[in-house]
């Protein structure tokens, strides 16, 4: 059992976020809402994703930061609470910044390790735990997004050929992941599919979406 709860605690998540400042946050959105209503997609969908994570925790033990970009640590402690980790995302494009996050929580001592993002809300609290599930008996794990990309990517070690030589932004994200994984031969699994929220045409995820069941 001693076994068990050490490997259990030895887990991390990481929410990759945006501190939800008007104009600087899912500007993509922006012709459809404004500055001021993109900022505040960016606040629920962030604050969604917390609230199942608190869920998550509430049944299974891990370690939980959250990884921002815009603002500073007072400003997302006042948003999101001070009983959570902070971490302000490192430098360079999106592959270095989830290398750094993962080199960091493999050099803490972490085995299993997954990185998500706020912009899923179909992402809840099963998935979260099905993804650190398979990292027992696979090198990685994605959740995939229907744009192509991921929502989701876990790791039980670094393999920084993951993150080079991706075309990030674009419909050949998760493809070019496979292939390169493939090429490592790594074990993969990979989750149900969900709709990013990324764009105008994709509203109609958060319009049909019941904000009051995790709120």
């Amino acid at each position: 059992m001693d076994k068990d709860k050490k490997e259990v605690l030895r887990e991390r998540l990481i929410i990759f976020t945006r501190y939800p400042e008007p104009g600087k946050t899912k500007t993509r959105m922006i012709p459809a809402l404004g500055a001021s209503g993109a900022a505040e997609l960016q606040r629920r969908m962030t604050e969604h994703t917390l609230s199942e994570i608190k869920e998550l925790k509430a049944w299974r033990s891990l370690s939980v930061e959250v990884h921002f970009n815009g603002g500073d640590q007072q400003l997302m402690a006042q948003w999101l609470g001070s009983e959570l980790a902070y971490r302000k995302q490192s430098e360079g494009d999106l592959g270095r910044r989830m290398t750094s996050a993962f080199e960091t929580s493999f050099a803490a001592g972490m085995t299993r390790v997954v990185i998500i993002g706020t912009d899923c809300p179909g992402l809840n609290a099963k998935l979260i735990s099905q993804a650190l599930q398979a990292l027992a008996e696979h090198d990685l794990v994605l959740g995939p997004a229907r744009d192509g990309g991921y929502y989701l990517i876990g790791l039980r070690r670094l393999f920084p050929e993951l993150f080079i030589g991706i075309s990030w932004g674009t419909s050949e994200v998760r493809q070019q992941t496979l292939e390169i994984a493939e090429n490592l031969n790594l074990e993969i699994a990979q989750l149900a599919p969900l709709t990013d929220v990324d764009r105008p045409e994709d509203l109609w995820v958060v319009s049909n979406f019941n904000w009051s069941e995790s709120e």
